[in-house]
């Protein structure tokens, strides 16, 4: 399907017009960039086959050459995409870590994985003083389940000098209620944060529409 086939509300400019970009996908923003697709591709299957060849932070630190051996990004293309990778980073470069102090900054940080089809169980690493030293997304679980070993969670926090820790993780159903799983979890992780020195502050639910804090339920 072309571009212009889809319904105006689902073609990338004219949400990003509509609604802003931070209602936008990473699909559909890098979309943008691109403009065009190919006879093969719309531009949004071009952006997606990009985001899934350079996932992550490999994407960060994609050269020219490489962006080249897509089939459809051609050297005008892959300068422009270089220079907006690198643009972010230097307006990036001084930029103050986020502040997180209640369930509701923890919503508003995982915007892009409330309406996510699978659980992804998010670590947020904080300073003494609640600020976000790093992010990182710990496992990726099923549709209704996510395992999550203590070690995976502290050894990063133990690298990172992290003094405590907030986890979070998406409900795809929508219902943000903590599940049994969820506060078996939580205690677990708890105790162990215990024994070595980091705090969990909370483990907030997310779901596209709501939230729900442990802490606040008492679980924590």
């Amino acid at each position: 399907m072309k571009i212009k086939d889809l319904a105006k509300v689902d073609r990338p400019r004219e949400k990003l017009v509509k609604y802003g970009p931070d209602k936008l996908s990473t699909t559909e923003l890098l979309a943008i960039l691109l403009r065009t697709g190919t006879k093969q591709m719309n531009v949004i299957q071009l952006a997606n086959k990009m985001l899934k060849t350079w996932p992550g932070e490999k994407l960060q630190k994609i050269s020219i050459t490489e962006l080249k051996t897509i089939h459809g990004i051609g050297e005008t293309k892959a300068c422009e995409i270089v220079a907006m990778l690198e643009l972010g980073r230097r307006l990036l470069k001084d930029k103050k870590s986020a502040l997180l102090l209640s369930p509701q900054d923890v919503w508003n940080e995982l915007r892009d994985i409330r309406d996510h089809k699978k659980e992804h169980f998010v670590v947020f690493f904080l300073d003494s003083r609640n600020q976000e030293i790093k992010r990182e997304v710990i496992s990726v679980g099923t549709l209704n389940a996510n395992l999550v070993h203590p070690r995976e969670v502290f050894e990063p926090a133990i690298k990172h000098n992290a003094a405590q820790i907030i986890i979070a993780h998406n409900h795809p159903s929508g219902d943000p209620e903590p599940s049994p799983e969820d506060i078996a979890i939580t205690k677990r992780l708890v105790e162990a944060g215990t024994i070595l020195g980091i705090e969990i502050l909370d483990h907030v639910i997310v779901a596209k529409q709501s939230h729900r804090s442990l802490k606040e339920q008492g679980i924590i």
